[in-house]
């Protein structure tokens, strides 16, 4: 009887070590899965713009993130990566946006002769709606348990948007405009990027006008009155004039569906 119990007892411990050793391969492989199938969408989004070696520019993203807490890494992190993909000045062209996103990205989706945002960019495409960290004693690229974007300060994605978005900005010039959403209680949120990051590195040695488009949609509570925008007004470099114009989402839709409207006509 003691010979069968042990037996047993023998039988469900290496049943249990093999479960056990099945669950730590299969942590491994997913791992693995979740880093390639995020660099795969890295590299092709970067490749789509034959402009960089985008392998090089992996290496790069990496460094900024891997082996680190993913609650400290400083947007200096991606310096090395910005340098080496640096944004180039698009006058006239270049749009920003706050709590706007689904409806620039519509129209600039179709009408890139017009106007250029962040995302529409290399390194802003290739890490757009994407998620990523690293962990210390690691030197993999994680797409799941990463903080949210409010969770730490220095988290590998919000220090990427704060470094880019501070780097987009530094080459804006000529006439700038900035899509602001007239759904909110405050178009211009001291806290957004476009507010804290954005505006400040907005100089009038480089930049003319701002023309803030104020995007109307079913139910608007805000519009250009809103006594935010008088804060936006006074946190511009002196020398750069301002013009804001409330405009429909519908209007900004056809502008994006019929290409043989003017850009400067669009609102």
């Amino acid at each position: 009887m003691e010979h069968e119990q042990s037996r047993r007892l023998g039988k469900r411990c290496v049943i249990l070590i093999v479960i056990g050793v099945l669950i730590v391969i299969g942590a491994v492989v997913l791992g693995l899965t979740l880093k390639s199938g995020f660099k795969s969408t890295f590299l092709s989004r970067c490749e789509k713009f034959n402009q960089h070696d985008c392998k090089k520019l992996w290496d790069l993203f990496e460094k900024a993130y891997v082996n680190k807490d993913p609650c400290k890494v400083p947007v200096e992190a991606y310096n090395p990566l910005i340098a080496a993909a640096p944004f180039k000045p698009q006058c006239n062209k270049m749009m920003f946006w706050s709590k706007t996103k689904d409806v620039v990205h519509g129209l600039t989706a179709k009408r890139k002769d017009c106007f250029v945002t962040l995302e529409d960019t290399l390194l802003g495409s290739v890490l757009d709606d994407l998620t990523w960290c690293g962990k210390e004693g690691s030197k993999d690229t994680f797409t799941a348990g990463c903080p949210e974007w409010s969770e730490c300060v220095n988290n590998p994605v919000r220090s990427f948007w704060n470094r880019s978005s501070a780097a987009f900005a530094d080459v804006a010039c000529g006439d700038v405009t900035a899509m602001l959403s007239g759904s909110i209680d405050t178009p211009f949120n001291s806290t957004s990027n476009f507010a804290s990051i954005e505006v400040p590195r907005f100089k009038a040695s480089r930049v003319k006008k701002l023309n803030v488009v104020m995007v109307i949609q079913k139910n608007a509570i805000s519009n250009c009155n809103h006594p935010s925008l008088k804060n936006l007004r006074q946190s511009l470099d002196t020398g750069i004039t301002y013009s804001c114009k409330d405009v429909s989402e519908s209007r900004i839709q056809e502008c994006g569906a019929k290409p043989e409207i003017a850009c400067g006509a669009c609102w």
